[in-house]
């Protein structure tokens, strides 16, 4: 996945606003052959209830998913996949974000801990638990330019 270092800084931004709580939001882009390249990061709000239990769980706002489909068909886009933030725990999906996840889609993780602050998952749907595979994450290619799997 081709994404540019601003985007990032809209993602990382908009995921952060969210804390102590998990923010999330939806990812933009266009798929060209088999990579896909991000060109709007499109905030979300985490409508996760019981509201006490938003500082480990996460739901994307339905409203604000048709809307992001809406807006990004009309400026020739599609919703290539979700971020979200795991605030105190390593940025691998959990069995409830493979569990609730309609595949195949991208998820982009973001942690609160360690070295591997980002991580991108390919979420293939080929059945019911949506089984992750982990994209390689590269960056510092070139000024501005960052690179999330291929």
């Amino acid at each position: 996945m081709r994404v540019d270092g601003h985007w990032l800084m809209v993602l990382e931004r908009t995921l952060n606003a969210a804390l102590p709580e998990e923010g999330c939001a939806l990812l933009l882009g266009k798929t060209k052959g088999k990579s896909l390249e991000l060109h709007r990061v499109w905030p979300c709000c985490n409508r996760w209830e019981p509201a006490r239990e938003r500082d480990h769980r996460f739901l994307l706002d339905p409203r604000e998913q048709l809307l992001a489909q809406r807006w990004a068909r009309e400026h020739g886009l599609q919703v290539i996949g979700s971020a979200h933030s795991h605030p105190t725990s390593a940025a691998i999906p959990s069995q409830t974000d493979r569990e609730l996840c309609f595949g195949p889609t991208l998820m982009v993780i973001a942690s609160g801990l360690g070295n591997k602050r980002w991580r991108a998952w390919w979420l293939s749907g080929d059945d019911d638990a949506c089984e992750p595979r982990e994209l390689p994450l590269r960056q510092g290619l070139a000024a501005g330019d960052q690179r999330l799997g291929k």
